[in-house]
């Protein structure tokens, strides 16, 4: 390895768990941040250089990538909610895709043409009843989605057109510490423990509690993406998942069974989605037979590790 590792959306949820990961092997890493964005907790062991980049800015990015001049690149960065890509439709489709291919196309100038991890989402399948494999039909559902099966088309082209060895996932629904309160999981550990501290109330705002999704601890996400970007193939599309559905009212009663108080639920109406998936549940068998990757952390232990995140967050 002649460089660092360069990680885009370092600061971001997942992001910071793989610094995590990566500082514990002690791998040298460039991490990018947003311009302005807040920095996450130092990482333990490795070097880790932050560089404020924004990807929608090509003199930026193609100047950043060559000061860096990484051996191997994941790509985190991104707009990364559902709902509000709806509300601003190009922002996410700028970041998303304009973003990724200002990125890749620099990677592709570079002698070394880095392995280069993209981190889809595996909301860009055609909804199914059942679990999803790579094989299923793509039909995206959102202006989010719309721009991550467009990412995808923009990495399998720097493979196909530009050389660059580039490693596709379709990330099914991740959760644990530091997740931000916008999503259903964090939200529900976060008015838990505002309630504990006194700082809340103790009757939960919630929205749909009936949809199944694929949930994986964000830790174990990372440890994928490590092992796709050693040994994924290039351009091969990877589901990372579970393979478990789990009902959101499960983690929700899994969170309130560990809060020091007890904890009633009202159903928020302005917390409904109009375009709730009932099921999103993923094969993991591509992964799991070509990689040898499999979650290890089981749900009660992300549960009350995120709760924990935010009996610590809200103290400081």
């Amino acid at each position: 390895m002649n460089g660092p590792i360069l990680v885009t959306g370092a600061a971001g949820f997942a992001g910071s768990h793989l610094l995590d990961l990566l500082g514990a092997a002690d791998v040298p890493v460039v991490a990018w941040r947003r311009p302005g964005e807040a920095l996450p907790p130092p990482p333990t062991g490795g070097a880790c250089r932050w560089m404020e980049v924004d990807v929608l800015d090509r003199d930026n990015v193609e100047h950043a990538v060559r000061e860096a001049a990484p051996s191997a690149v994941y790509h985190l960065a991104g707009a990364a909610h559902v709902g509000t890509s709806w509300d601003d439709s190009a922002a996410t489709l700028a970041v998303n895709v304009l973003g990724t291919w200002h990125l890749l196309a620099s990677l592709a100038a570079l002698p070394g043409r880095p392995r280069t991890l993209v981190s889809g989402s595996a909301l860009v399948y055609a909804r199914q009843d059942r679990a999803i494999s790579e094989d299923d039909p793509v039909g995206p559902a959102s202006p989010y989605a719309v721009s991550k099966l467009a990412q995808e088309l923009a990495a399998a082209h720097a493979v196909r057109e530009l050389g660059l060895p580039v490693v596709i996932t379709r990330s099914f629904n991740h959760i644990g510490p530091r997740q931000s309160p916008s999503f259903s999981s964090a939200s529900f550990a976060r008015q838990i423990a505002l309630a504990e501290a006194g700082r809340g109330p103790r009757e939960l705002l919630v929205g749909n509690l009936d949809p199944r999704r694929d949930l994986t601890d964000v830790r174990d996400i990372v440890a994928a993406y490590r092992a796709l970007l050693d040994a994924g193939a290039p351009g091969r599309v990877y589901n990372v998942c579970s393979g478990h559905a789990v009902r959101v009212r499960d983690v929700l009663d899994g969170l309130a069974a560990l809060a020091r108080v007890p904890i009633d639920v009202r159903v928020d109406e302005a917390l409904l989605r109009p375009h709730d998936t009932p099921l999103v549940l993923g094969n993991p068998r591509r992964i799991r037979e070509e990689i040898g990757w499999e979650p290890r952390i089981g749900l009660a232990d992300t549960l009350r590790d995120l709760l924990d995140y935010w009996r610590e967050a809200i103290l400081r």
